[in-house]
């Protein structure tokens, strides 16, 4: 239906022109968006590097966004589009987009997680060893991203841990170059991650390579997925050497993997900091088996099974999501939430601001996981993204996340060491400054009542 302008309120703007400083803002100020919601409203434009960008928060504004996916494309900054490279999924459109969607998204059905869980479990038995081993005090963050990384790279790609540990460096810095000013300077974290892309999809052709030799000669693929993307590469007429592939790989370990650990780091943060809420979830995680009994790994997931897991799960994801937003750009002109947005501009949708925004705002700053067991329907959560492009490894992050809080905090006690900045730093994705230290020692269950 055609937009009448008479009937939508005018676009409300900040100031900025070339948006150099907004930019720095951007990159540097997790209080970005929400000082100019407050200032503009839930609709609002400004400039970013030149580019006429509009925030948008609110279920209402989200809602228009998606019922009009015709009118928008997807969009990323100058650096995640080279970095991620041209062929990747992330920035594709149309029918190449959903071709591809739903090849890749086999890796991310519930036959693939079943396969993945033992494998995901392992990796959670041996970190907690490793935890458990330090007497000295550790840094949680770091031991969480190789943790998460591993999970992708075996569960995916069926690396062994030799390949998984020489593909680890690298992808550590390609992710700390995704969202940095896109200008390749020598030794900028933009020029390291670009080099780095480099050797990353050269070994991604070689797994892929050693994968079609095998498949040619009729063998087994080696643990992992890629069988499973194999299948649905055939249907679609793409060689599984291709370096469109390699690319989408690229795409799928960046989505496993930094968003996931640091949704980790921000739970385990979250609940040392809220000791009632911990003891309160612990109570749940006494009635789960661990290691999970045949056929039972997926308790944990179980929302019916593990309320209080679930519950605490959603609310860090609330108040930490793994991203801030993400990015659609104007196709046309269209209406979001009573306000006309022209054709041709970036729409940032403001994860964060949003699924802090309600009529309470003093209660939805708090950690209170409760409310999510209390069919609160009022609260705005997108911490995977939205529409026809929400994250693909959705799934996978959920059965990870929930999988190491069951293994990990059955049987470790976990302490903050003090003096040390517990703030978060943003980009790529939220993760405590100082690494989250913590000193660990057994946890001892709960004795069950007499007469139990």
């Amino acid at each position: 239906m055609p937009l009448d302008p008479a009937t939508l309120r005018p676009l409300p703007s900040t100031p900025a022109l070339s948006g150099v400083l907004e930019t720095l803002a951007f990159f540097r100020d997790p209080d970005f968006a929400r000082s100019r919601f407050e200032r503009y409203g839930d609709v609002y434009e400004t400039s970013l590097l030149g580019q006429r960008t509009v925030f948008i928060r609110g279920s209402q504004a989200i809602g228009d966004l998606f019922a009009q996916g015709d009118a928008v494309a997807g969009w990323w900054p100058d650096s995640v589009r080279e970095l991620l490279g041209p062929l990747s999924l992330a920035n594709r459109n149309g029918a190449d987009h959903k071709a591809r969607r739903r090849v890749v998204g086999q890796l991310f059905a519930s036959a693939a997680l079943k396969r993945y869980r033992p494998t995901i479990v392992a990796l959670v038995d041996a970190l907690s060893q490793e935890l458990l081993s330090s007497e000295a005090p550790v840094a949680l963050v770091p031991k969480l991203r190789r943790f998460a990384f591993r999970v992708i790279a075996s569960t995916v790609l069926g690396l062994d841990p030799v390949d998984r540990e020489a593909l680890f460096v690298d992808f550590e810095t390609w992710c700390q170059g995704l969202f940095s000013l896109p200008f390749a300077l020598p030794g900028s974290p933009f020029a390291r991650a670009r080099q780095a892309r480099q050797r990353l999809l050269q070994r991604l052709a070689t797994v892929l390579k050693t994968a079609q030799a095998a498949s040619a000669a009729g063998a087994p693929l080696a643990a992992g997925g890629l069988d499973l993307l194999a299948g649905g590469l055939d249907e679609a007429g793409l060689p599984l050497g291709d370096d469109d592939v390699a690319e989408q790989l690229l795409l799928l370990l960046f989505a496993g993997y930094e968003t996931t650990a640091s949704a980790l780091s921000c739970l385990l943060l979250t609940l040392l900091q809220h000791p009632a809420e911990l003891a309160w979830l612990q109570e749940e995680l006494d009635s789960l088996s661990w290691p999970p009994e045949e056929g039972d790994a997926g308790a944990a997931t179980d929302a019916l099974r593990a309320p209080r897991l679930d519950a605490v799960v959603k609310e860090v994801m609330r108040l930490t999501p793994p991203v801030g937003g993400f990015f659609r750009r104007t196709r046309e002109p269209i209406a979001l939430a009573g306000v006309l947005v022209p054709a041709d501009r970036v729409v940032q949708v403001s994860i964060a601001a949003s699924q802090r925004h309600g009529a309470d705002p003093e209660d939805l700053a708090r950690f209170r996981p409760q409310r999510h067991l209390e069919g609160d329907t009022a609260t705005t959560l997108l911490p995977y993204g939205g529409g026809e492009r929400v994250c693909l490894g959705k799934a996978l992050a959920e059965l990870e996340i929930r999988l190491l809080a069951v293994g990990l905090l059955q049987r470790i006690t976990l302490t903050l060491e003090p003096d040390q900045d517990l703030t978060l730093k943003v980009i790529p994705s939220p993760s405590p400054a100082d690494g989250l230290r913590v000193r660990a020692c057994p946890w001892a269950r709960a004795a069950a009542p007499v007469g139990s």
